[in-house]
């Protein structure tokens, strides 16, 4: 098998039309992304502020902070203890263009 070397595969990814924008676009998102952790030390807090205001241990941040996939829920709960408010759409294409957000997910399991 031949070895490839990592700047003729660049070169060769680099050809196929649209492919610097697409990387482009990439780079972009990941610079808006933000993690839990740089979202609480912007915020100027500590993990033992953040663990006091979710009445739960500082390693219990730290395990949210370092999860993959978290409940919304835990997302919620986190973004208020840091003093904020977390706001999900989600949009459904086709006929009528659903549009379900958080707020009505509340509202439907109050009124359960």
């Amino acid at each position: 098998m031949a070895k490839r070397n990592f700047a003729n595969l660049k070169e060769k990814v680099l050809e196929r039309p649209g492919a610097r924008e697409r990387i482009d676009g990439h780079k972009t998102e990941m610079d808006r992304e933000l993690t839990l952790a740089e979202l609480r030390k912007a915020r100027e807090l500590t993990q033992v502020r953040v663990a006091d205001a979710l009445h739960i241990k500082q390693s219990g941040v730290s395990r949210i902070e370092n999860e993959t996939d978290l409940y919304i829920s835990t997302l919620r709960s986190y973004v208020e203890a840091v003093g904020g408010t977390l706001e999900l759409r989600a949009q459904f294409p086709g006929a009528g263009a659903t549009t379900v957000t958080l707020a009505d997910f509340d509202q439907e399991r109050e009124s359960a």
